[in-house]
């Protein structure tokens, strides 16, 4: 079965005016579509994309952990409020957090052991999804496609290292 066009799968009559905003709608389809088997998952465990980011995140970090600012930095999707999410893991006892004894506003966050063990339950069905999901482009189609979508969000990042 070959793909179709963005144009056809959403019965747009005219053609787009501008190739970036079919490239820019075409991106945001597919990363809606794919993502609703992830959310799927994520919630099946008692998670959200968004906290399981900060858990492999966390599980990146070691055992010291990280401070809140910098992990809302490293996350993939930017969130307004890493408090809240952090504060949800915390009550799940997915996390632990401590005020650092060298600078009292930094909060140190670390991953728990329920944590580890919960994200090595999604280890194998998490890759198991993404093998499923963009196995069948083959891995030179996939660098190719990686570095097309770094080039892509290049100037938006050059914006917020100016701003």
């Amino acid at each position: 079965m070959s793909p179709s066009s963005l144009q056809e799968e959403i019965g747009k009559k005219n053609p787009f005016d501008l190739p970036e905003e079919e490239a820019y709608l075409n991106l945001m389809r597919t990363s809606s579509i794919l993502a609703a088997e992830f959310g799927a998952l994520f919630r099946s465990k008692g998670l959200s994309e968004s906290s399981y980011n900060v858990l492999r995140i966390l599980r990146g970090a070691g055992e010291t952990g990280k401070p809140s600012q910098q992990i809302a930095r490293d996350m993939v999707v930017q969130l307004p409020d890493i408090t809240r999410l952090v504060d949800r893991l915390e009550t799940k006892g997915l996390v632990a957090r401590a005020r650092s004894t060298t600078d009292r506003r930094v909060v140190q966050v670390r991953i728990t052991e329920q944590g580890i063990g919960l994200l090595e339950e999604l280890d194998n069905p998490v890759r198991a999804l993404h093998r499923k999901q963009l196995g069948h482009m083959g891995a030179d189609r996939l660098a190719a496609l990686s570095d097309l979508l770094s080039e892509a969000r290049q100037p938006a990042e050059d914006l917020q290292v100016r701003g």
